[in-house]
C-alpha cells in the first residue's frame, strides 16, 4: 500500500511509514499482508498489494527462498495424481514432477540420487559378475566362500541402491495397483532371497541345486538388474527433461530487471517483482519489454517472435499494447504497467502449456487399461515358466524356471507402455507453444487432425479486428448533418466493447466532437446497441436490429449497398424509432488471411463465414477470399445454430473467434479456435489459442495433431511388439527349437532401452514442427 500523503493503511490498520526509511526488519513485520486496493492517488496504485520483501515471483524469476511455494506436482504417466508436495505416484509409483518446471534447478533431485547410487554400486555389480562368470574357472575361492562374498558385495547394490524399486513396489502391491515396479520388484527378489538362502542354508536344497562345490546363486542377476535399471532411469530422466525444454525457454524470456520512472522524473532499475500496476516503465533499444502494458510515449519495433511465432517485429507507438518479455529492437519507449506477475501473456502461456502437457490423451487411457492387465498376465506367465520348467525342464529344472520367470518379468515392464503418449504429448505442446499455438489439453491434439468443417467469424478473425470510420449518410428529411449523425451514434458507443463501436468513437474524438453521456445502455452482443442520449432513445445496429425495434431502413437502402459492395460494415442510427443515418467502417483484411484459406483448402475444409456485418459485406469478403458458405446478419444463437447444425450432419467442426459474441458457438464446437488478440472470454472458452491470431495457425495445428498422434502410435506399437517378442524369448518358449534363453541381465537392459526408445522417439517431433 501506497499514497503520498502521511496516514493508515485502510485494510489492515498500521500507521504508514516513509518508504525511503523501511528497513529490511520492518517491512518484514507487514511479510503476510496480501492487500487487494487501489489507490487513485498514486501513480504506483496497484490492484493487489504484495509485499516489498516478498512480492509475487513472476514466471522464469525464482525465489530462492520459497521455491516451492504453490507448486503442484503430478506423475508424469498419470497427470489426474495431483498433489502440493513431492512423492511418488500411487499408481505407478514415479518420482512426482512439477507441473511447472523450475528453470535454475541445476538437476533433479532423483536424478542426482540415481547417478549416486549407480555410481557408486557400479563398481560390486562389476565384481559380482566376474565372480559369478568367471570364478569358478578360476578357483579364485572356494564354492561356499564365494557365494558368501558375492552375499556382501550384493547388500548395498541391491537393499540400497535398489531399495527404491522395491518400496514402488509394495507401494503397488498394497494400492491395488500392479505396474513395472511390481514386475521388478518380484523378479529383482526373488532372484536375491533365493541366493541368500542358498548362501545361508545350502543344507535345505536338494543335491541337483549343487554346482561347483555350492548351491547355485544369482546375486550377480539381481546386482546387474538394479545397476541396468538405475541406467535406464537415468536415460530415461535426463530425455524427459529435454521435453519440457520448449517451457523451461519460455519461461527463461522474463526479464530479471525493469526500469521505473518515479514521480520526479529520475529513474530506477528494481526487480521485476517489485513492478506495480500502474508504474512508468522505460524500455530502452535492445531490452525486453518487463510486463504488459501500454506505450504512453515514444515508438519503436518490437520483436514478438519468442511468443507469438511472428518473425517480422511490429511497430509499436502510443497507445499500442506491449507483450512482456518480447525484445525492443530500436526505439525508446515508455510504457505503463497494466498487467503483473501470473496475469502476464507469458505467464498464462506457461500455465496452459504446463497444464496441458500434464494431461491425458483419449488414447492413454487405452494404454493405461492395458498396462494394468497385462501386469497381472506377466505375473501369471512367469509362474507358468516356473512350473513348467520345474516340473517338465529336468535335472536343472526349477533353477532355469526361477531364471527365466524372473526374466519374463524383467523384460515385460510396462514403462515403455505408460511413456508412449505422455511424452510424445510433451514435445508437442511445448513445440507448439514456441509457434504461438496453444492447446488447452491432450484431448484437443488427438481430436484436431479430425476436424472437416471450419466457421469463422469476420471481424478480427479474417480482418485485422482494427477497423476504421469511413463515413457517415445522414437521412435528409430529419434535417441532421452527418456530423451529427458520428457524434450521436459515437455518445451511444461508448459503452460498446465491440470494435466496430470502437472505429466510430475514435473517430469522433480525432474530429473533437463532443460526446454526450449514456443512459439506459444496453448491448444485443453481435448485432447492435440502443440507450439514451440527450433524452433521445438511440438504436444503433444492423438490418435485423433495425427490425426487432420495427425502424424502417429503406430510405437509404440504396447508398447503405454501394458501401457494404465495398466490403464495409454499414450500420444504421435510429432517433426515436425513425431512421437518422447509417455509417459505414472498414475493416482490412489481414495479410496472411488469404494464403491461411488457401492453406486450409488444401487441407480439405470446408471453411464457413458467420458474422453480424450485412450480407452484402460478408459476401464481398467471403469471395474476395474463397469461402465457401458466406452468412451475414447473424447473432451469436444464429453461430451456435450453425454449428449445431453442421454437426448434425456428422461434421467435426471447429469454430475461431475473437469475440464476446463467438463465446457459445467456441464452446459448443467441437473444437474451439481462439484468437489470442481477442476478449478474455473467447480465450478461455476456446481449446486451441492462436497467440498471433493468424488464421495459418489452424493449418499448423493440424499438421502438428497428425504427427503427434501418429508418434503415439509409433510408440505404442512398438511397446506391443517390444513386449510381443521378448516375453516368449525371456520365458524359453523358443529353446527346443532354437536353443536361445534370455538372462535376466540382457532383460534389464533391454526393458532400459526400450523406455529410453520411446523417450528419443517422441523427441523427434521437435524436428517436425
Amino acid at each position: 500500500m501506497r499514497q503520498s500523503t502521511p496516514g493508515n493503511c485502510p485494510i489492515c490498520g498500521m500507521t504508514l511509514q516513509l518508504a525511503s526509511t523501511i528497513k529490511p526488519a520492518d517491512a518484514d513485520s507487514h511479510v503476510h499482508h496480501q492487500h487487494s486496493h487501489s489507490n487513485e492517488s498514486s501513480p504506483h496504485a496497484a490492484h493487489t498489494h504484495q509485499s516489498p520483501t516478498q512480492p509475487f515471483t513472476p514466471v522464469g524469476v525464482s525465489d530462492k527462498s520459497n521455491s516451492n511455494a504453490g507448486t503442484s506436482y503430478t506423475c508424469p504417466m498419470h497427470p489426474e495424481i495431483r498433489q502440493s508436495t513431492p512423492g511418488n505416484c500411487p499408481i505407478c509409483g514415479m518420482t512426482l514432477e512439477p507441473i511447472i518446471p523450475v528453470v535454475d534447478q541445476q538437476e533433479e533431485k532423483e536424478l542426482t540420487d540415481f547417478k549416486r547410487k549407480f555410481w557408486w554400486t557400479l563398481p560390486f555389480s562389476l565384481v559380482v559378475f566376474v565372480l559369478a562368470m568367471f570364478g569358478h574357472r578360476f578357483m579364485w575361492f572356494e564354492g561356499q566362500t564365494q557365494s558368501w562374498i558375492e552375499l556382501i558385495l550384493s547388500l548395498p547394490v541391491v537393499l540400497w541402491a535398489g531399495g527404491v524399486f522395491f518400496k514402488r513396489a509394495w507401494q503397488s502391491i498394497i494400492n491395488k495397483s500392479p505396474n513395472m515396479w511390481t514386475l521388478i520388484g518380484i523378479g529383482t527378489g526373488a532372484a536375491f532371497i533365493y541366493s541368500v538362502i542358498a548362501t545361508i542354508m545350502p543344507q535345505i536344497f536338494p543335491a541337483s541345486f549343487t554346482s561347483m562345490g555350492r548351491v547355485s546363486v544369482y546375486f550377480e542377476a539381481a546386482d546387474i538388474i538394479v545397476s541396468l535399471t538405475l541406467l535406464g532411469q537415468i536415460l530415461e530422466l535426463k530425455a524427459r527433461s529435454q521435453t519440457s525444454s520448449a517451457i523451461k525457454s519460455l519461461m527463461n524470456l522474463a526479464p530479471k530487471q525493469a526500469r521505473r520512472i518515479l514521480d520526479n522524473g529520475q529513474e530506477e532499475d528494481i526487480d521485476i517483482n517489485q513492478v506495480q500496476v500502474g508504474d512508468k516503465l522505460r524500455v530502452r533499444p535492445g531490452e525486453k519489454i518487463p510486463v504488459d502494458g501500454l506505450v504512453i510515449e515514444g515508438n519503436s519495433s518490437v520483436d514478438e517472435s519468442m511468443l507469438t511465432g511472428e518473425p517480422v517485429p511490429v511497430n509499436k507507438k502510443v497507445g499500442d499494447a506491449l507483450i512482456g518479455a518480447t525484445l525492443n529492437t530500436n526505439g525508446s519507449l515508455v510504457m505503463v504497467s497494466q498487467r503483473i506477475g501470473a496475469d502476464t501473456m507469458l505467464s498464462q502461456i506457461v500455465e496452459l502449456v504446463a497444464n496441458a502437457q500434464h494431461s491425458k490423451a483419449p488414447m492413454q487411457s487405452m494404454a493405461d487399461v492395458i498396462a494394468g492387465k497385462f501386469v497381472i498376465a506377466v505375473v501369471g506367465i512367469a509362474l507358468l515358466t516356473l512350473f513348467g520348467w520345474g516340473l517338465f525342464g529336468g535335472e536343472q529344472g526349477w533353477i532355469y524356471g526361477l531364471i527365466n520367470a524372473v526374466a519374463v518379468m524383467i523384460i515385460a515392464c510396462p514403462c515403455a507402455l505408460g511413456l508412449a503418449t505422455p511424452m510424445s504429448i510433451m514435445v508437442a505442446t511445448g513445440e507448439a507453444a514456441t509457434k504461438g499455438i496453444l492447446f488447452k489439453d491432450a484431448s484437443v491434439i488427438e481430436k484436431m487432425r479430425e476436424i472437416d468443417t471450419l466457421l469463422i467469424d469476420k471481424t478480427g478473425t479474417l480482418t485485422q479486428g482494427k477497423p476504421v470510420f469511413d463515413t457517415a449518410i445522414a437521412n435528409t428529411a430529419l434535417n441532421l448533418t452527418s456530423t451529427e449523425i458520428l457524434r450521436l451514434a459515437a455518445s451511444l458507443d461508448q459503452g460498446s466493447e465491440h470494435p466496430l463501436a470502437d472505429a466510430i468513437v475514435k473517430a469522433a474524438r480525432s474530429q473533437n466532437l463532443s460526446l454526450s453521456p449514456v443512459s439506459n445502455f444496453e448491448s444485443a452482443s453481435g448485432i447492435g446497441v440502443s440507450g439514451d442520449v440527450e433524452g433521445k432513445h438511440l438504436v444503433l445496429g444492423n438490418t435485423a436490429f433495425m427490425a426487432q425495434h420495427q425502424v424502417n431502413v429503406n430510405q437509404l437502402t440504396q447508398e447503405s449497398e454501394q458501401l457494404r459492395q465495398k466490403g464495409s460494415s454499414v450500420m444504421w442510427l435510429a432517433i426515436d424509432n425513425q431512421l437518422a443515418g447509417v455509417l459505414a467502417v472498414t475493416d482490412p483484411i489481414k495479410p496472411t488471411t488469404l494464403d491461411a484459406i488457401q492453406q486450409l483448402h488444401a487441407n480439405n475444409l470446408k471453411i464457413i463465414m458467420a458474422t453480424g456485418d450485412g450480407i452484402s459485406t460478408a459476401k464481398a469478403v467471403g469471395q474476395q477470399l474463397g469461402i465457401d458458405e458466406i452468412y451475414g446478419e447473424v447473432s451469436p444463437a444464429d453461430k451456435l445454430e450453425l454449428v449445431k447444425k453442421e454437426q448434425a450432419n456428422k461434421r467435426m467442426v471447429a469454430m475461431a473467434g475473437d469475440g464476446i459474441n463467438d463465446a457459445p458457438a467456441l464452446a459448443q464446437a467441437d473444437i474451439g479456435i481462439a484468437m489470442g488478440t481477442g476478449t478474455d472470454v473467447a480465450l478461455q472458452s476456446g481449446q486451441v489459442t492462436l497467440v498471433k491470431g493468424d488464421l495459418r495457425g489452424i493449418a499448423t495445428a493440424r499438421n502438428i495433431s497428425m504427427a503427434t498422434v501418429s508418434n503415439m502410435k509409433q510408440n505404442l506399437l512398438f511397446a506391443l511388439i517390444y513386449n510381443a517378442v521378448g516375453i516368449p524369448i525371456a520365458s524359453g518358449v523358443l529353446y527346443p527349437f532354437t536353443g536361445w534363453l534370455l538372462s535376466p541381465m540382457l532383460a534389464a537392459f533391454a526393458m532400459s532401452l526400450s523406455s529410453a526408445s520411446v523417450v528419443a522417439n517422441a523427441l523427434r517431433l521437435r524436428s517436425k514442427f
